[in-house]
């Protein structure tokens, strides 16, 4: 059975942050191994120095070339070692090499999966003014992803072990947000949500679309008529297509019943009200996934953390279950 896991690459984020420590200490949990074969990509030099940070020198580091190299093992790191950065790279500081490091270690990951050679990027996070500095002016990962994918329509899901939830908007202001959402933007976000889950192994996705107003509108008593204008349609054209989902639904009792099951997937409209439910479960069970790729890439929920970089205090739980949402994720094949 070893053979079918899926192999998960995580690149190493911004090296000067706290990526390399909880790459090691997620690597410790042999339950990573038994779900996936992890590959890091990143720098070899790197991941030694935070083996010393959080006492984990029983870890093997092994450098390959060729993901074929790996050997993937409890107890062995194997890394794609790009060799980028010094090995006394100061930690908790902003610098344009570990910038530029953190962009070439994304862009390695994508090109092995593009090739098939890794079946999920499990994402360290990096910081943006460095990725800047190193001369990559991107807002962050997603959108390195979505240039180097040549992918214009994609969407922010987060998911947590009893509920997932896909947004149409995100960051932008309510007002912003609500004259972003139209028809066709429902739809291809519906339409993402099935495609994802369906290539995760469920059949037949159970989807679940938000109201933008209290009580979905309740037929006109609020607001002014935004769900029939800007949600409906796209909700029909997906159920003429044979997708399962229903709405607009009042969110107020949606997420409930996602959580107790009736839903595999629940379409939010706007940023806090798809992220406020999620944070409620847990700012440890929270993972950020792009959908709409042709790959998948999963993330931690937190920034680089430079204040406690290098102190081998930072909290490997996010990681962990990125890695594994990454899995769940998956081409099942």
């Amino acid at each position: 059975m070893s053979n079918q896991k899926p192999i998960v690459g995580i690149t190493m984020g911004d090296a000067a942050g706290v990526g390399p420590e909880i790459i090691i200490k997620s690597l410790l949990n042999e339950d990573v191994y038994d779900w996936c074969k992890p590959l890091v990509i990143g720098d070899a030099k790197i991941l030694e120095n935070a083996k010393q940070v959080v006492g984990a020198e029983d870890l093997t580091i092994q450098t390959v070339e060729d993901v074929r190299d790996s050997h993937f093992a409890k107890g062995t790191v194997p890394c794609i070692d790009l060799d980028l950065l010094p090995s006394d790279l100061p930690v908790g500081q902003v610098s344009a090499e570990s910038g530029n490091a953190a962009y070439q270690y994304l862009a390695k990951a994508i090109e092995l999966a593009k090739q098939g050679d890794i079946q999920a990027i499990c994402t360290a996070p990096l910081n943006k003014e460095a990725l800047h500095l190193g001369g990559h002016k991107y807002p962050g990962h997603t959108e390195i992803l979505a240039q180097l994918t040549d992918t214009e329509d994609y969407a922010m899901m987060l998911s947590a072990p009893s509920l997932k939830v896909i947004h149409v908007t995100t960051h932008v202001g309510i007002i912003d947000a609500v004259k972003q959402i139209n028809p066709d933007r429902v739809y291809s976000v519906v339409k993402m949500a099935d495609d994802t889950l369906k290539k995760a192994g469920i059949e037949q996705p159970k989807i679940a679309v938000c109201g933008i107003n209290p009580h979905a509108g309740e037929n006109g008593l609020f607001g002014y008529g935004e769900e029939e204008e800007k949600v409906v349609p796209g909700v029909e054209r997906a159920l003429t297509e044979g997708i399962d989902v229903q709405g607009p639904l009042p969110a107020d009792t949606l997420f409930f019943r996602a959580v107790r099951g009736d839903f595999d997937i629940v379409v939010a409209m706007y940023h806090d009200q798809g992220h406020g439910p999620i944070k409620v479960l847990g700012l440890d069970a929270g993972v950020n996934i792009t959908v709409g790729l042709p790959i998948i890439r999963t993330s931690v929920d937190h920034g680089t953390a430079f204040d406690i970089a290098g102190k081998g205090i930072a909290d490997e739980k996010s990681l962990i279950e990125a890695i594994r949402q990454g899995v769940e994720l998956a081409p099942k094949n």
